[in-house]
């Protein structure tokens, strides 16, 4: 029986597997958050996992406070790098296939192209930076995979999502900046992606290829656009107003493009991508 560890369980992602693990019978997952491991400590991250002696580990724990991080860059490093450095040493020298999950913020956010994974990350922001450091640590170990994802939403946690459909039902308008263009990544598709990895790969279906990968979902849009989509399946009154990133004061600086290209995914381990208008209203029925 194939032992699968998730650790930071109770995000987003972490709690979209949870869910999903229910489907997945002979397999023997371990759920850990910061209150049953705390993966930014070396001594304690390495007596749990020489412990539980793991076939896989999922690492969804993540410092996603994107403008706090300018102030605080240690925090953000504490729990995207240093962290993940702890788990790649705790399991070095064994077969143990480690995926972690990572960001479009590592990218510059200045193409005018879709990225892959070849492209040379120029992260802008210190959290851009932090998950960049962490992706390093992670490779140190042979067995690691990296997922870029972008612009996370579920059912479950704080996402933009949640907070549209909190102020769309509070004001008659909202501001939603136009000029940053990306993909929307429903946290339940990844989710059931992992999923569907590790099983393929247990069942040899596919061989396990390490390296870095990106998913989204598919399709194109702004966050104007985002939200309007929003408003509209909601049958929501308040108006989108478009506005432009410079009208809002934020310390972080925002990718203006992270489309990414996901063929590397697809190709290599036979992964089929919803459109993100198509989750987005999978999600919408679930908050609902």
């Amino acid at each position: 029986m194939a032992g699968i560890l998730i650790t930071g369980a109770k995000g987003q992602l972490g709690n979209e597997i949870t869910e999903l693990s229910k489907q997945y019978y002979g397999y023997d997952f371990t759920f850990t958050d910061i209150d049953t491991l705390d993966i930014s400590n070396p001594a304690a991250t390495s007596e749990f996992i020489k412990n539980l002696k793991p076939d896989w580990i999922v690492n969804c724990a993540a410092y996603n406070l994107v403008d706090k991080a300018e102030n605080d860059p240690e925090a953000a490093m504490l729990i995207n790098s240093i962290s993940v450095k702890n788990i790649a040493e705790a399991i070095s020298g064994t077969d143990c296939r480690f995926i972690h999950v990572s960001s479009d913020y590592v990218y510059s956010g200045t193409s005018s192209v879709p990225y892959n994974e070849d492209v040379l990350p120029d992260p802008q922001s210190a959290y851009g930076r932090s998950k960049l450091a962490g992706e390093k640590h992670a490779l140190v170990h042979p067995g690691s995979m990296i997922i870029r994802t972008s612009w996370l939403y579920s059912s479950f946690g704080n996402n933009f999502v949640k907070t549209m459909l909190r102020l769309g039902s509070e004001k008659d308008s909202l501001r939603v900046v136009f000029d940053q263009t990306g993909s929307p990544t429903y946290a339940a598709d990844l989710a059931d992606t992992i999923m569907k990895i590790i099983s393929g790969v247990i069942r040899n279906q596919y061989p396990f290829k390490a390296g870095i990968y990106n998913y989204s979902n598919e399709g194109v849009c702004s966050w104007f656009d985002f939200a309007t989509e929003i408003m509209n399946e909601t049958k929501l009154n308040s108006k989108v107003i478009p506005v432009l990133s410079r009208d809002f004061q934020q310390a972080a600086k925002r990718p203006s493009y992270s489309v990414m290209d996901k063929n590397k995914i697809k190709e290599n381990y036979n992964i089929t991508i919803p459109h993100w208008r198509t989750s987005l209203i999978k999600c919408l029925k679930i908050i609902k």
